[in-house]
């Protein structure tokens, strides 16, 4: 036996937003932590930039080595520290796709100016073509990150669309 109450469209409009606004908010603080600030961005760059101009020194191998190291420590360091700061996690299924896309889009950009860059520079003094592959490299990287992580957050944004719609539908 099915009842049927009057619907107040306004009502109902206001209970909508009230859904919806917090749901904003939580999309709008996502899209803020996807980068991990600007901190966290120009820290990541000025890292590899030292990384990739001491690689291109023609350093021996136990050098590399030792640059590899230090870099990949200070690497992991900036992430926890970021993480740590991050004041919103979201569940790793949320948006899986884009995230791996993004990230791999990303080290083909940046890879293939380290080697485009290398080639083209190995006529000069190691140390001169070691800066200005950095720089390229950097200059990549700091380009395309805004971009792919709007990118990434978009599918988050959109990604609850569908769902809300489905069980307004029921």
């Amino acid at each position: 036996m099915a009842v049927s109450m009057p619907v107040d469209a306004e009502q109902a409009w206001k209970d909508l937003q009230r859904i919806r606004v917090p749901q904003e908010r939580v999309y709008d603080e996502f899209e803020r932590s996807a980068s991990g600030g600007r901190g966290m961005t120009y820290g990541t760059a000025a890292l590899m930039w030292v990384f990739l101009a001491g690689v291109g020194m023609d350093l021996p191998q136990w050098g590399v080595g030792l640059f590899v190291a230090a870099y990949v420590g200070l690497l992991s360091m900036l992430i926890v520290m970021s993480s740590r700061r991050s004041r919103m996690q979201l569940h790793h299924t949320h948006c899986p796709g884009r995230m791996w896309a993004a990230f791999g889009a990303a080290a083909v950009l940046v890879g293939g100016t380290i080697v485009l860059s290398d080639h083209l520079t190995e006529p000069l003094e190691p140390i001169h073509g070691g800066l200005i592959q950095a720089t390229a490299a950097v200059a990549v990287y700091l380009l395309t990150l805004g971009r792919a992580n709007r990118w990434v957050a978009d599918s988050v944004r959109s990604g609850g669309a569908p769902a809300a719609d489905e069980e307004a539908g029921r």
